[in-house]
Formats: structure tokens, sequence, C-alpha cells
């Protein structure tokens, strides 16, 4: 006999398969069989009951019918699904095993997909060990489900088992394998299976498989590999609006908004025949949120609206990010106040909007509100509302915030939670506490807890808890070169310069590079970037010729160029060179060239924004009598009349 679990609720997978939507009427009179009907015309009316959703009556009637054929059978178990009844469903499987149907192959993946629907993985795991005779399809089924469980690894390990047994895979193996190598953390040993695998598809003819192809671009995406997914992408003989969407996704995700953004103008003038969808447009949001790319965002926008993407919950949600990223809070507000219903997606953008702005307390009313309105806040909800106390300094109420998550909202705390407390106590300088956070941890604290107090360390210049996390987080991430600059940063600051240069043989002893700072800027719906010494832009004499006047002439209003954040033990004004060549400042001397009376410059960084060009930008915002946007990796700085929105505290 089966041993069944208890039921659970679950969130219905993208290719489940539907019954027609049941009648939300009960039926007024009860059905029985007739006794001298044929069993075709009894098969015959428990599969309309099926399809019109009465399961109740139907089961009835599968009690006394002693032949119910496969297609009945095949219904059935879709109908349990659809009622999302386990109970039901283990009736249906008890009466199908003792009618001879227990070795039918067909119906093992029917039942298996119906208990992946069902969150019920141990009873699919046992239907297809009890399955003597495993066809392709019936693998396909479990890894599939194993998959959408999160049970990666397994489904690889059953998927070198299939192959040594010499059971040939097919188009749909390869996309739930696929899947598997990113079901689970993203290991680099699960990458090394998915380019094996990429290996196999290649091999065995399958890359003209549009889908393939496309899950093979998502899966390179999810590690990070952008190179490895475009690659794939341009070979792809043909292409869908899934596959572009992908690469789009891909690009957005990973850091290259630009490209992004690049690829959808690609899109729309190459591809006549192909249109966006909702998913596009949600990455194309985001990319544009991350450059700050306001006036491309006001495009996409009136897409939007005229091909009525407007009432799609997800697609809403990026445009509030994406005007609040862009530098307009308001304008994110009004969207999300002219939504006719809002998930906690929605709610999630807002308070993370008011969050990078620095607005802690409203981001916290907002986070009130909400549970208020019944919508039960997310994992995400409270990443959102303690990185809005964070840049904040709202130490206290952030505490609060981080208890109710278990006590109020039985929410477990997960690395980014902790990260989060750790980089509020860290920037508020209670550096031991945040110690103490860590050894208290019931999990492993990982990358981003080290990394936010070695982040905390270099504000602080706090050097041996710096070298603490450092230790740690050179053993977890070997080929992050920030790691190693943030160290040096802090030895240079505290003038340990011996140290500063033995961390730098490190970092070429392991091949590694610091990555240099980008910032980007929006002039008349272009997109410009530049880097620090940057010889590409045509304007680049006539940037540093305007930078080194403005220097002078801010020097008399009273700046006084910080150049700790060079890891030179150079002369000062070698320093001063070096930070003047600085990304953010190069855009915002190309902003003041380019852009007329009146016009908000908008600039974001790809790193946190270095004490000289923060102090630098507060005087040419006064001294340029100009309104200045930067957002750097942190949160948005609002310049205007040599104050910082920051309070500098960031």
């Amino acid at each position: 006999m089966w041993a069944f679990q208890s039921p659970k609720t679950t969130l219905l997978p993208s290719h489940a398969t539907f019954l027609p939507r049941p009648s939300l009427k009960p039926p007024i009179c009860s059905i029985t069989l007739n006794p001298t009907a044929s069993t075709a015309d009894n098969n015959k009316l428990i599969q309309s009951l099926c399809k019109q959703g009465n399961l109740t009556q139907a089961l009835k009637l599968l009690s006394h019918e002693p032949n119910p054929t496969q297609h009945t059978y095949e219904l059935l178990l879709l109908s349990c699904s659809h009622q999302n009844s386990l109970l039901d469903a283990q009736r249906v499987h008890r009466h199908l095993l003792e009618n001879g149907f227990d070795q039918d192959p067909f119906l093992a993946t029917k039942l298996i997909n119906m208990y992946s629907f069902l969150d019920s993985i141990d009873n699919a795991r046992k239907v297809f060990d009890k399955t003597r005779n495993r066809t392709i399809y019936v693998h396909n089924a479990l890894f599939r489900a194993l998959s959408l469980a999160g049970h990666g690894e397994e489904v690889l390990n059953m998927y070198r088992r299939m192959n040594s047994i010499g059971i040939p895979s097919d188009r749909f193996t390869y996309t739930y394998v696929l899947k598997a190598c990113v079901a689970s953390e993203c290991l680099v040993s699960l990458l090394n299976k998915g380019k094996e695998i990429h290996a196999h598809i290649l091999r065995h003819g399958y890359d003209g498989y549009v889908h393939i192809m496309t899950t093979l671009v998502d899966m390179y995406a999810k590690f990070g590999c952008v190179s490895n997914a475009s690659c794939v992408f341009n070979q792809m003989p043909v292409k869908n609006v899934v596959s572009w969407s992908a690469m789009i996704a891909c690009y957005a995700k990973n850091g290259k908004a630009f490209e992004a953004l690049e690829l959808f103008r690609e899109l729309m003038l190459e591809t006549q025949d192909l249109c966006p969808n909702s998913v596009t447009m949600v990455s194309v949001l985001q990319a544009c949120a991350a450059l700050a790319a306001l006036e491309q965002g006001r495009l996409i926008h009136g897409y939007i609206l005229r091909k009525g993407l407007d009432s799609i919950l997800p697609v809403i949600s990026a445009l509030v990010t994406m005007y609040a990223r862009c530098g307009k809070l308001e304008l994110g507000q009004r969207v999300f106040d002219q939504m006719d219903k809002r998930d906690v997606v929605s709610w999630n953008s807002l308070i993370s909007s008011y969050g990078v702005h620095g607005f802690g307390k409203k981001a916290i009313g907002i986070f009130e509100e909400m549970t208020y309105n019944g919508v039960e806040p997310s994992p995400i909800s409270f990443v959102s509302v303690l990185g809005a106390c964070s840049h904040a300094g709202l130490v206290d109420e952030g505490k609060m915030l981080f208890k109710s998550m278990h006590v109020a909202h039985g929410i477990c705390p997960s690395v980014e939670h902790y990260a989060c407390m750790v980089d509020l106590l860290g920037r508020a300088n209670r550096l031991e506490e945040a110690a103490k956070i860590i050894e208290n941890m019931r999990i492993e604290p990982g990358p981003k807890v080290w990394g936010s107090l070695l982040g905390s360390c270099r504000i602080h210049c706090n050097v041996e808890l710096a070298e603490r996390a450092s230790i740690r987080l050179f053993d977890l991430e070997p080929t992050n070169a920030g790691n190693y600059v943030l160290l040096a940063d802090i030895y240079a600051e505290a003038g340990m310069w011996d140290e500063v240069k033995r961390v730098k043989k490190l970092l070429e002893a392991r091949g590694l590079q610091k990555v240099p700072g980008r910032s980007w800027i929006e002039v008349k719906r272009k997109i410009y970037s530049f880097v620090s010494v940057d010889e590409v832009n045509p304007q680049m004499e006539q940037l540093h010729a305007l930078l080194v006047k403005l220097s002078m002439e801010l020097k008399e209003e009273g700046y006084v160029p910080q150049t700790k954040v060079v890891l030179y033990d150079l002369k000062a004004a070698e320093k001063e060179r070096i930070v003047l060549g600085h990304s953010e400042k190069l855009a915002v001397a190309f902003g003041l060239i380019n852009s007329s009376k009146g016009e908000v410059i908008r600039i974001t960084k790809s790193l946190r924004l270095c004490e000289d060009c923060h102090s630098f930008t507060k005087f040419i915002s006064k001294f340029a009598d100009k309104e200045i946007l930067v957002r750097d990796v942190n949160r948005f700085h609002h310049f205007r009349d040599g104050v910082c929105s920051c309070g500098d505290y960031w």
C-alpha cells in the first residue's frame, strides 16, 4: 500500500495542463450510473463530470464502475490537480492500482505531474520507483517535478543514470535538466554539469530547437556567464520573443543594462514580426532603472500604454521602481496610486523606492500600511524595509522589524536579512554588535554577510574586524577582486602601506584586477558611459580641462580633495590628479557641458560614491547652480545648493 503525504497549497507551474474552468454553481441534482448502460457510456459520464469540475460526483460514480478506462483515470487525475485535493488524488490513485493500471507508464507520468502540482514530491518519487517500464516520458515527468521542487542535483544524478542505461533524451529532457542546474543554489559544479549538457545537446543535434537553446541562455544567465549566454543566443538559427526576452533579462540582471537596452533596440528595429511581451518589458524597465535613463523609461512607458500592458502587475511594479531609480520618486508614487490592485511585489517596489532615496520612516510607514491592508509581507519585503532603515540610520526600528519577522510573520531570517542587519549596525558604527550578530547566526553567514561587515569597516576604518572579515571572504570568494580592494582601501586610510603592498601582491598573484568604476549619464535620450582615465569619449580632453579648472576654483570656495582612496603612497598633487579622473566626475563634467540651464543632471555609478566625489559634487551643485542626482550602488544622492540628501551618511 502507498504511503501518502498531507496536502499543501502550491502555485500552478507555467506549463501545467489545464482542464476547462468549472462552473461555480454546484449541480442541482445528483447523477447515478445506469446499470443497463455500457461501460463506454459510464466512462463518458465520469469524464464529462471531470470536465465540468464536478469531481465529487465523478468519484461517487467511479466507485460503481468496474472498468474505468485509461482516459477516465487521466481526467480524474487532472481534475484532482484542478481541485487542489491531495485526498481525492490518493483515492483515485488507490482505485487505479486496484484496477491493474499500476504499471501503465502513461498514467505514471500523469500521477507524477499531479503529485508535483499538489506539492507532494515524495509521492511522485514513489510512483517513479514502483514503475518498472520507465520510458523517457516517465523520466521527464519526474525531472520536471524535482526541478520545480528545487531538487536540481537529484535530477542531474538521475539523468546520469538514465544515460548509463541507454535511454535516449528527447527535447523536453534537455529543457528539464538545464533547469535543474539552477533549481537549487548556483554552484560551480552545477555550472560544469550545465556545460556538459550543452555539449550533449550539440552532439545529438538538438541545437535547432528554440526552446532548448532559450533555456540554455537562461541557465548561463543565472550563473552570470553573460558571454556564454550571448554566444548561444547569437548562434541560434531561429529566435522567438522568449529567446530575445531571455537574453535581454540576462544583460539586465548581470550588470549590463546598457547592452540590454541595445538588444531591445535591435529587437524593435530588426524583427517586425515579433512583439515584446510583459516579460520583455519588465527586463527593459529594469535596465532603464539601472542606468537612471529617465527619457528612455518614459518612452518605454508610452509603449506599454499603447500595447495594453499596463494592467499586468509585474510591469506596473517595474514602472514604479524605474521612476524611483531615475530620481522621479513622485512619478513612481503616482503609478502606484493609480493601480487597481496591488500584490506584495508592488508594495515591495514602493518600499524599496523610498528606501534608496533615504526616506526610511516613510518606507516603514508604507510597510505598515501594506500589512494593515491585509497583504502579508514576503522575505523581500523585509530586505526592502531593513535596507531603508540602513540608509536612514534607523537602528532601533530596524532591530524591531528584524525581530518581528519570525515572531509576527513566521518568516525565518535568511542570509540576505542578516546581511541587512550587519549593514544597518555597521553603518551606524556599531561594528562589535554587528560582529556579534554574525557569531550568533544559526545559518552559515556566507559572502553577503561578511561583505556587509567589510564594507562597514571601510566606512569606519576598523582594521581588526576588516582583517577578520576578509580572511573569510578570501576563502569564500577567492576570485572577487573587490574584497581585496576594500581591504587595501582600509589599510591605505590607516597609513599601513606595507599591508597595502601585500594585498596588491596577493591580488596580482591570483591573476585578479581591480574593476574600474563606471558611470552613466543620459543626455538627449542617449546614454553615455565613463570609466576612470577614459580616452574613448571624443570630449575627454575638454572634460579633463574643465575638471582641472573647476577644481582650482572650488578650492577657493573651500573644497579640499580627499585623496585617502588612492592606494598608492604618492605625493599629494599626484593623488589629486588620480581622484580628479574618477568616472563620476567625468560624467558630471559631461553633464555640465551638454545640459541646458535648469536641467537636472542624472548619473548612475557602479560602485559606492567615494568621499572625494561626494564632496566635489556638493560644491559643484552650489558653484554651478545645478541640481545633480547620483545613484551609486547603495542609494540616491540628491545634490542641491551644496547639500546632499544623504546628510553625509552613506
